[in-house]
């Protein structure tokens, strides 16, 4: 039976999908976004824990009560969940047995063209109910500076779940001085407008709060003069992208 790399898990999570959720963060990631709050993640062959999915399906089918109240669920994080898909299949197919909601939080920071993604992603799509794609940057040069990738096969594959009417969420880091210029969430905003599949839009306003991690595994951490952004900015923030024509009375976090 296969194994999945465990960062670590939060039991009853409010902010990664809908209703309370069984987040499971996964180790590994190829993104190296200069905001990240959880660089402990980005070593691939380092988990904190290994476990199978008959393993992970005992430990979750204990909260079925809340998730079944709270219109909840199953989502596995990261790192980049995508880098372990056989096994997330196998998890997620499983969950579902039990009808358990299921989700995966992705950057689609490991996607390629190779004929081993493309079939295991076909292979995994019916078994996630949902996936929240975060996009870092919607202009290249701009996202190979803030996560040392370009986007271009992220946004493919975006465009991808859309054509196959794949539910999605998308989430934007907001940060000031990187990821907030006007003419950026405009094409963010004209980019997921057109994709027919985007379910709800979230920004993320940046914060500091992983920054002792930074410091803990001796990485130097390079937006220490920036501060998160206001209220007020994340308000412009949703008018500018205008997704689907609805900006939100109150931001979302």
């Amino acid at each position: 039976m296969l194994k999945g790399h465990i960062h670590s898990i939060e039991s009853l999570g409010t902010v990664d999908g809908p209703g309370l959720r069984y987040i499971i963060f996964t180790q590994g990631c190829l993104l190296r976004c200069l905001y990240c709050h959880n660089p402990d993640t980005w070593k691939v062959n380092e988990p904190s824990r290994t476990a199978t999915s008959d393993e992970l399906v005992a430990e979750i089918t204990p909260y079925l009560p809340y998730f079944q109240a709270s219109g909840g669920g199953v989502t596995v994080s990261g790192g980049e969940p995508l880098l372990q898909m056989p096994f997330i299949e196998e998890l997620f197919e499983k969950l579902q047995a039990h009808g358990i909601h299921t989700c995966i939080d992705t950057s689609l920071g490991c996607a390629n063209d190779s004929e081993a993604f493309r079939k295991h992603f076909d292979q995994l799509l019916p078994h996630a109910d949902l996936l929240m794609v975060d996009i870092k940057h919607i202009d290249n040069e701009k996202h190979k500076r803030l996560t040392g990738k370009p986007n271009t096969h992220i946004l493919k594959y975006i465009q991808y779940l859309a054509d196959k009417k794949q539910p999605i969420w998308i989430r934007h880091v907001l940060v000031p001085g990187l990821t907030d210029a006007p003419e950026d969430l405009r094409a963010l905003g004209e980019f997921i407008n057109q994709l027919g599949n985007v379910e709800k839009f979230e920004l993320l306003p940046y914060h500091q709060l992983g920054v002792h991690k930074w410091q803990a595994l001796g990485i130097p951490y390079e937006l220490t003069d920036v501060s998160p952004p206001t209220d007020e900015d994340v308000a412009e923030a949703y008018r500018l992208v205008n997704f689907n024509g609805v900006t939100p009375l109150t931001p979302v976090g």
